[in-house]
This record gives C-alpha cells, sequence and structure tokens, in this order.
C-alpha cells in the first residue's frame, strides 16, 4: 500500500495551521517587500505638496465626521472608474499620508479627484444642504460646521507630528500653524482640504 505523505498534515490540525500560517506569511513577504523599494510607491510625486495647515484641520474634521464611511479616496485603473472620476490614483499621492484615506465604501462618490472640480461656494451649499445642489443625494447636512471656529490649538503640534513621519514641514510652516487657522470656520477648513484633493496630479 502506497504511503501517503500528506496524511500527517491532513490528520493534524495544529500542524496544518502552522504550515498555512507559513505560507501565508511568505505569500505576502514576496508581495509586499518589492513594494516597500520601489521608488514610484515610496517617492512623492511630482508636484505634490504638503497640506496647509488648514487643509490638515480640515483633513481631521473629514475624518472626525465620517465621511470615510460612505466616500472613498481611491480611483481604480479601470474604465468605468477613470472615466467618471479621473486619472486612476498612484501610491506616490498617499506618501504623506498618515493613515490614508483610500476606503473602500462608496455610499457617495470618490473624492480622490474633487479638487477645484466645484467651486467654494458650490462645497459651502453641498455641506449645508447636500439636496439643493445633488437632489437624490442621502447625504446628511453639516450646518454646524458654518459656526464652529477653529482656535488652532493643536494645528502647530499636529504638523509636527506628520514632520516626524517625513512630511517636509519647516520652522515656519509649524510657527504660523495656529496663526493660519484661528477664526477660520471648520467648514473653511473642510472646504480648503476637499479643494486639494487630487489637484497634484495633472
Amino acid at each position: 500500500m502506497q504511503k501517503n505523505h500528506h496524511e500527517k498534515v491532513e490528520k493534524s490540525v495544529g500542524l496544518l495551521g502552522i504550515l498555512t500560517i507559513v505560507a501565508i506569511s511568505f505569500g505576502t513577504l514576496v508581495q509586499i517587500t518589492p513594494l516597500m523599494f520601489m521608488e514610484e510607491t515610496t517617492q512623492p510625486i511630482d508636484g505634490l505638496k504638503p497640506y496647509t495647515a488648514l487643509q490638515m484641520e480640515g483633513r481631521d474634521i473629514f475624518i472626525r465626521e465620517g465621511c470615510t464611511n460612505c466616500h472613498s479616496q481611491m480611483i481604480r485603473p479601470f474604465r468605468a472608474e477613470v472615466e467618471r472620476y479621473g486619472h486612476y490614483s498612484v501610491a506616490g499621492e498617499s506618501v504623506w499620508e498618515h493613515p490614508f484615506l483610500w476606503g473602500s465604501k462608496r455610499t457617495g462618490p470618490d473624492l480622490a479627484r474633487v479638487g477645484e472640480r466645484y467651486s467654494d461656494d458650490w462645497h459651502y451649499a453641498h455641506l449645508m444642504d447636500p439636496r439643493s445642489v445633488v437632489p437624490q443625494s442621502n447625504m446628511p447636512a453639516y450646518p454646524w460646521l458654518d459656526t464652529n471656529v477653529l482656535d488652532g490649538k493643536y494645528t502647530a503640534r499636529k504638523l509636527e507630528v506628520f514632520r516626524r513621519f517625513g512630511v517636509p514641514y519647516t520652522d515656519e510652516d509649524i510657527a504660523g500653524a495656529a496663526a493660519a487657522v484661528q477664526g477660520k470656520t471648520e467648514m473653511e477648513a473642510l472646504i480648503a482640504y476637499l479643494q486639494s484633493l487630487g489637484t497634484a496630479l495633472k
């Protein structure tokens, strides 16, 4: 009777689990490790600029209000997506994102290329009353953003943290961060952030 060499593995749940983990780990290393050394995945694209102090505050408001639950920021390289949203997303656009906000859920449209597509007034109207500009929208309104005022208390600290991650903020950027946002509304900050999305890739 021919011996089944797989029998020992097949009958041992523990051994099968360990070998499965080893196989998955090896495959993961093979797929991911080269990406850590490729210039196109580790270097910013030409024209990429760090967020201004106001845009940084807007990014935090975007996260706080749960916008990432309904809006992705990653255009996949498929014809239908490129025709609707614009050039597909590239890794060099996200090297300064901590954390990245690619997302995968699209209750609303992808925002990777929304910057400069609409006017500030359009964004204001959309955030105050989404159905005033998109009648079929199921997005909630955010009127409190127009009354909440930034004090800039932690803005410089945020830029300092991002500089530790390699974002090229200067001492002047950090020193002037609080003054750059003081008195601005959260609505202004969020609009500034939205207007910056996807504008570096021409």
